[in-house]
């Protein structure tokens, strides 16, 4: 036992040490110590208590020694051992439970994270595997009366971006960690964890698999069910305590013992008892998604709440769709960004189909006056998909945490009964893979999904959302993608994932460093070697993420508005995250270029460009200013360079040509200008076009371009309130009533481990 405890203290030391920047000598060992100690306890599970002591420890040292970089890995290691391991005691659980109430007095994030553990282990401590039968039932959806919620994980990677040898294998890793688990097997794990958790080495769990194993499945989900009720009924009752708990397990675990017995030759109290044994925490359900559609991430999400089979209960869904047509009455505000606001509309067009309460008064008129009565204006007929039809909306309205359905007219002076509120039993867990590009067209779905729920609520009063990003970097990235950033490195496109790394150490030393392992083990050959790391530690890494990474950071999204030096084209409008980037777009024809090379002999190499922009003071003061200068390019940055830096901000850095008279004669330098601001404007004074590229993605590129405009991104339920209040209060530009209390800008949350750490 001692040479397994010291065994233990060395790898967590190790973790420690690299924390400090102290990386393991050998470099492929990095990122993989937090997997290695948690794998080795899960081959002999009666060292949970050990490791869950040691961390305890630990985590009281770096407290009274000042180590707070040490906390949230510690307690997330600790956590996660605490929930996969079969039986801890109560006297170990109090001391993590009094540790977690000491972290309220510090800061964020150490109070955030304190809070929330300290909760999850006042219920654990009544009741013994709570968590772990929580976390079971939501990631595979088991059907679950007391604890109804449902998780699934969504990893969307763009096959442009990733190499096809990289998305075949991330295919085959989800998938193979789907093979093994079943409804019946998962069902298993939950009644024989939550039996040892409460009666320890009491509960004979070799005799417990025998009977389970030998069950019908009906049975084991009766049994199941039993179970669930026991351990939630104790996390919610205020007067329960961990004895009344055993009791109640016990009970049942002699019943389902019995059933064994009275069915087969073995007499009770034959089967010996052989310790604590571990039960496996399965993988979550995982789908792998090539993302190829722009609004592929929102129809994954609807059918995640509704799925199309269920949506064909009552009638063919096909036959119903084509009864329901919606007319989106489009009303473009410049407050709103152009929101679409949608009205259902009855109204089938047809003169005749008019109400008899609507009809006129027949007054005589001619030809004309009859044809202009008859005109239908104002209206755009949009098709709709399958997906966006009311009638498989409404039918999602109908599952578990829904309204109930419309009830009959009530009497004359009988109140009516409150509505139930809508329950989020639904969590998806976006994990992308990638580097920033991908990261930028998931603001623009995130932005998309936001004005369509502005439109018409579905998901967001079902539905809970989580963001996770993966870094992953190919040594040869696809040419066509970055065919605008010829000098781009690898660190470059992956500015947030090396944001998020100074800001978390706990994501640098367990995320960030699959930005090359991915790569290195999907293009490894065909070995027993390689499927033995790579089916274990990439689904495993992928789960420890979405499961412990709970803190989001919130990046603020940015608007452009971008206009053509063509005045028949309109406007464009698009969202970036990371980079705007402007380039001084070639001459085409002859008279052009004859001007541009006279233009640039006398005033050097560039474009004259007047920027208008309010420059960020301590104090938050708005002061415009106005510039007017000769660049060849200009870039934005919206991720800083440090995590102490606002994020609500732009680093505008601008290539300013200066030219210098000396006695030589002419010559001209290039002079970095830079400046910080959430909103500017860019006008081309010579009406000379240049280029816009958006978040590194040379698919993202716009030409042509004499003028734009950047500011913060506003929430579009924010301007269509703020829309409406507008109507009643025309002089008052400040926020009034609901508006007040809505959040302003559009923030993009991707989850860490810690959030950011000062």
């Amino acid at each position: 036992s001692a040479e397994v405890e010291s065994d233990i203290l060395r790898r967590v030391r190790t973790l420690l040490r690299e924390l400090d920047g102290h990386h393991p000598a050998c470099h492929s060992d990095r990122g993989m110590l937090r997997w290695t100690l948690h794998k080795k306890i899960d081959q002999n599970p009666s060292n949970s208590s050990i490791l869950v002591r040691i961390l305890v420890k630990e985590l009281e040292r770096a407290e009274r020694g000042d180590f707070r970089h040490y906390i949230i890995p510690l307690l997330h290691t600790l956590m996660y051992t605490l929930i996969k391991a079969p039986c801890i005691s109560d006297e170990l659980c109090s001391r993590v439970y009094d540790f977690c109430k000491k972290l309220l007095t510090l800061p964020k994030p150490f109070c955030t994270i304190g809070l929330d553990y300290a909760i999850r282990l006042k219920t654990e401590r009544t009741a013994p595997g709570t968590l772990y039968q929580r976390m079971v039932i939501s990631e595979q959806s088991l059907k679950s009366d007391p604890y109804p919620y449902q998780e699934k994980i969504f990893i969307f990677a763009d096959p442009e971006l990733l190499s096809e040898a990289i998305c075949n294998a991330l295919v085959t890793d989800t998938e193979a960690a789907q093979v093994s688990q079943s409804p019946r097997a998962c069902m298993c794990y939950v009644i024989i964890h939550a039996m040892q958790a409460a009666l320890g080495e009491g509960c004979d769990v070799s005799g417990l698999k025998r009977s389970l194993q030998d069950m019908s499945t009906s049975n084991i989900e009766h049994w199941f069910q039993q179970v669930v009720a026991a351990v939630e009924c104790a996390g919610h009752e205020a007067s329960a305590d961990r004895g009344q708990h055993a009791e109640r397990l016990e009970k049942i675990y002699h019943d389902v013992l019995s059933a064994l017995q009275a069915a087969s030759s073995f007499p009770p109290g034959d089967a010996s008892l052989g310790g604590l044994q571990g039960t496996p925490l399965p993988n979550p359900n995982i789908s792998f998604h090539l993302w190829t559609e722009d609004d592929q991430l929102w129809k994954e999400l609807v059918l995640f709440i509704r799925p199309v089979s269920q949506s064909c209960e009552s009638n063919c869904l096909s036959q119903d769709l084509d009864n329901f047509e919606i007319q989106d009455i489009i009303s473009d505000c410049e407050c709103c960004e152009q929101t679409r606001f949608s009205v259902l509309s009855t109204d089938s067009g047809i003169e005749r189909d008019l109400p008899a309460a609507a009809e006129e008064p027949f007054t005589p008129c001619n030809a004309e006056t009859e044809q202009s009565r008859l005109q239908r204006k104002g209206g755009i007929k949009k098709k709709q998909s399958p997906l966006e039809s009311v009638a498989f909306l409404q039918a999602g309205c109908n599952g578990p945490g829904a309204k109930p359905p419309a009830k009959p007219q009530r009497r004359p002076g009988i109140p009516p009964e409150p509505a139930a509120p809508l329950q989020r039993l639904h969590t998806a867990r976006i994990v992308l893979l990638g580097d920033d590009r991908i990261l930028g067209r998931l603001a623009q779905a995130y932005h998309s999904l936001r004005k369509r729920e502005t439109r018409r609520v579905f998901l967001t009063p079902r539905l809970n959302l989580q963001f996770y990003y993966i870094p992953v970097v190919t040594g040869q990235p696809n040419t066509m993608a970055v065919a605008d950033h010829a000098a781009t490195g690898q660190e470059e496109l992956c500015e947030v994932a090396g944001y998020l790394g100074k800001a978390d150490p706990w994501y640098e030393s367990n995320i960030n460093t699959l930005c090359h392992m991915i790569p290195k083990l999907a293009t490894m050959p065909s070995s027993p070697s390689k499927h033995l790391v790579t089916d274990l530690f990439i689904t495993d890494v992928i789960a420890y993420y979405v499961r412990m990474g709970i803190q989001p950071v919130c990046f603020q999204v940015y608007a452009v508005k971008i206009f053509f030096n063509d005045p028949a084209l309109e406007p464009a409008e698009d969202v970036f995250l990371t980079e705007l980037r402007t380039q001084v777009q070639e001459s085409i024809s002859h008279r052009e270029l004859s001007m541009t090379k006279k233009k640039t002999t006398l005033d050097g190499p560039g474009i004259d460009l007047t920027v208008t922009y309010r420059k960020v003071v301590v104090s938050d003061r708005a002061k415009e200013l106005t510039m007017s200068l000769r660049c060849t390019g200009l870039v934005m940055k919206a991720i800083p360079d440090d995590e102490a830096e606002d994020l609500v901000c732009l680093n505008v850095n601008i290539t300013e040509t200066v030219r210098i008279n000396n006695l030589s004669g002419r010559s001209f330098s290039a002079v970095a200008n830079r400046l910080k601001t959430r909103n500017i404007k860019i006008r081309s004074t010579e009406q000379r076009p240049f280029t816009v590229c958006l978040d590194k993605d040379s698919r993202r590129a716009y030409r042509n371009v004499i003028s734009m405009e950047v500011s913060p991104c506003l929430e579009p339920s924010y301007c269509l309130q703020k829309t409406r209040t507008m109507k009643f209060s025309l002089h008052k530009t400040e926020d009034v009533g609901l508006v007040k209390y809505l959040p302003k800008s559009l923030l993009l949350p991707i989850n860490t481990f810690a959030g950011i750490i000062q």
